[in-house]
């Protein structure tokens, strides 16, 4: 029987959110959001056409609880709940809980997700229907002895894996025998903090990788079809960065093999819905293929997949949740084109890709034809270490790969956060390295360039544009009056107007002399150049000498945040250097937050004796921990407590080195 839902609550945040909610109003389907208090002011609520509060920020308190989100869907009307992805899209309590409720899971019955939520069962189920699996030794309750012992029969290299989670936590790569013992220790120790399970299994490693997956869409009736492939390989800790479709690996005959692989997957578990088989494909031998495992919900990258299939995945979704049967056979999906996608995360690829945060002071977004852009963000967004650092993604189609790159490149120089940290130029260094531009990729190889990249310098011409900016503001207030314009007019020569401004590690002298007209600046000692600038709300358009640049541009606090093609920037405008008042502590380490989140753990007390590499605290964000050390012998002097919430850059103990103290008499 069909039915379509009329209101369906999304149990999601941020991007997937909002572009849920953008077919289901396609759809004319009635739209429910949640929120914590977090994300009360956030995009995906303020679109929604009601919007219920779950709890705290902590995700367990709010997008984690089943009981809350059930109850929303039915003090709303909500027939059908879309989960999204990640919270409790793979949770088979959640979809056991959907269907006892009488509302429809827009994902597969709590069967499929329990197999392949167990990487062992899930190996088992799909070698009974042909599927081929990575050569290994996996089945329930093996111990590290029974580990130890199958390895060389497996052959090493090995890949320790745990059997539930995902994302690349508990895995670890072994090429020798005797480091295996103590690589099950710690993946056993992290898969059970992780998912509460530390059941480990051990796959063959393929050499040279590639991560490749297959999109399914199956409907209740039997009928299973497949919408062909994408390549992840560009990945970096198992977290892909950059996915396309299709993959420039395979060729007809083996797109065809792998789509009827990941099509016996689904039937193995009677899968429903849109799904995705991962598989690992050696760069060397691409004929050769071997199921990874199953995501049984939509993907992260679902938009690459749509861009060259013409279909709307999140449309069937609801279509095979409402009791349709599929109306598409496999002969009616043709793969036309080529689509790219670039994730863009809050985190700073110059310091060790760690989680960054802020307020989103200004926003610019590419459009045009052939881009796509999903996204949560809006100005005024907080971006805080509660939930993903995802912030949107960026995706290009083009009617061939090298055409989709170059506009996918184009799309990200158009693209800026301003107020927040991202990885949009690490991005475009990726899309510029010449193996990724030829497709000879796998998944080591971002992880080889990491290393080669540097983060661009602050240019003269966005230090000219802060301060044209704080140059501009001074002229419009002066409004009339001569004595407050800054154009230096006094008898005889004209005085400058000056900025000192810093930017990364760049710390750089500004003077501007002249009127609106007709001014000069100089950059440091550089030689002047003719100056014409004029400004908008969120805009700066600079004439240097016969050169036209126009930058993004938006204040937070003290801060300019400058954007052009060329890289986005924090300037800051900062008093000239005095002599510090207090110099007793000029030898002090101070040990500074390296992202904003929360202190969790701290290992010492003030005034206590510490020696060079001991842990003083623990800073959680986004669910990465970075233990912080003292890099000296000292007396430390904590700053903050556990619990606080701190900023980037925050200083949180100070380290007295021990040869400072002052003899005893």
């Amino acid at each position: 029987m069909t039915t379509m839902l009329d209101t369906i609550l999304i149990a999601n945040r941020g991007e997937i959110a909002v572009r849920v909610a953008r077919t289901l109003r396609r759809m004319g389907i009635r739209t429910v959001a949640v929120y914590s208090d977090a994300d009360a002011d956030t995009r995906h609520v303020h679109e929604a056409d009601t919007a219920v509060r779950l709890g705290p920020a902590n995700a367990r308190e709010s997008y984690l609880d089943i009981g809350k989100v059930i109850a929303a869907a039915q003090a709303t009307g909500a027939q059908g709940i879309h989960p999204g992805y990640g919270f409790l899209s793979e949770n088979s309590e959640f979809a056991t809980a959907c269907a006892a409720a009488g509302i429809a899971f827009l994902g597969p019955p709590a069967k499929a997700i329990e197999v392949m939520g167990d990487k062992i069962a899930a190996k088992a189920a799909v070698s009974a229907f042909g599927v081929p699996v990575v050569p290994g030794i996996s089945r329930p309750g093996l111990t590290d002895d029974d580990l130890i012992a199958g390895a060389p029969d497996v052959g090493f290299p090995v890949l320790v894996k745990p059997s539930a989670g995902g994302g690349g936590k508990g895995m670890r790569l072994v090429e020798h025998a005797e480091d295996l013992p103590a690589a099950l220790t710690s993946a056993r120790r992290e898969a059970a903090s992780s998912f509460g399970d530390d059941t480990l299994f051990l796959e063959r490693f393929v050499l040279r990788p590639r991560h490749i997956e297959v999109q399914i869409l199956a409907d209740g009736h039997g009928n299973v079809i497949h919408l062909g492939e994408r390549e992840c390989s560009l990945q970096r800790r198992h977290q892909k960065v950059i996915e396309e479709a299709p993959s420039p690996l395979l060729d007809e005959a083996t797109r065809a093999r792998i789509g009827e692989a990941a099509c016996n997957t689904a039937r193995s578990v009677d899968y429903s819905g849109a799904g995705t088989v991962e598989f690992i494909v050696s760069a060397d031998s691409p004929d050769e293929f071997f199921f990874m495992e199953m995501n049984t919900r939509l993907q992260v990258e679902h938009p690459v997949t749509e861009m060259v299939t013409g279909l709307d995945l999140v449309e069937w979704q609801v279509r095979v949740a409402s009791g349709e049967e599929l109306t598409l056979s496999q002969n009616d999906i043709q793969l036309t084109g080529h689509a790219i996608e670039a994730r863009v995360y809050a985190e700073d690829p110059g310091r060790g890709f760690l989680p960054t945060g802020g307020t989103v002071v200004g926003l610019r977004e590419p459009t045009g034809p052939g881009i796509r852009v999903d996204s949560g963000l809006a100005v005024g967004t907080e971006v805080g270490s509660n939930y993903d650092p995802m912030l949107s993604k960026v995706i290009a189609y083009g009617p061939d790969r090298s055409t989709a790159l170059r506009s996918l490149d184009r799309a990200l120089a158009d693209t800026a956060v301003l107020g927040v940290v991202t990885n949009i130029e690490f991005a475009r260094f990726l899309l510029a390295d010449d193996d990724v531009r030829a497709g000879n990729l796998d998944t080591g190889l971002l992880d080889r360039r990491v290393e080669d990249f540097a983060a661009a310098e602050v240019t003269d011409e966005a230090l000219i544009a802060a301060a044209a900016i704080a140059w501009l503001d001074v002229w419009h207030s002066a409004g009339q009056d001569i004595w407050g314009t800054p154009s230096g007019w006094r008898v005889g020569t004209h005085a400058p107007f000056h900025c000192r401004l810093a930017s990364g590690g760049r710390t750089a002298h500004v003077s501007i002399t002249g009127t609106l007209d007709a001014a000069t600046v100089v950059v440091d000692d550089a030689v002047p150049r003719a100056l014409r600038a004029t400004a908008t709300k969120d805009s700066v358009n600079l004439v240097l000498e016969d050169r036209r640049e126009t930058m993004t541009f938006a204040r937070s606090d003290s801060s300019t945040w400058v954007s052009s093609s060329r890289g986005t920037w924090r300037i800051d405008r900062i008093a000239e250097p005095s002599v510090r008042e207090n110099e007793a502590h000029s030898g002090d380490a101070e040990i500074l937050s390296p992202m904003p989140g929360s202190i969790i753990a701290i290992g010492t007390t003030t005034g206590s004796a510490v020696t060079a590499g001991s842990a003083i605290v623990v800073v959680e964000a986004m669910k990465m921990e970075h233990t912080l050390t003292t890099p000296i012998d000292g007396t430390v002097e904590l700053t903050v407590a556990v619990g606080d919430q701190v900023r980037v850059d925050q200083i949180l103990a100070r380290i007295v080195p021990t040869d400072t103290e002052q003899d005893q008499p």
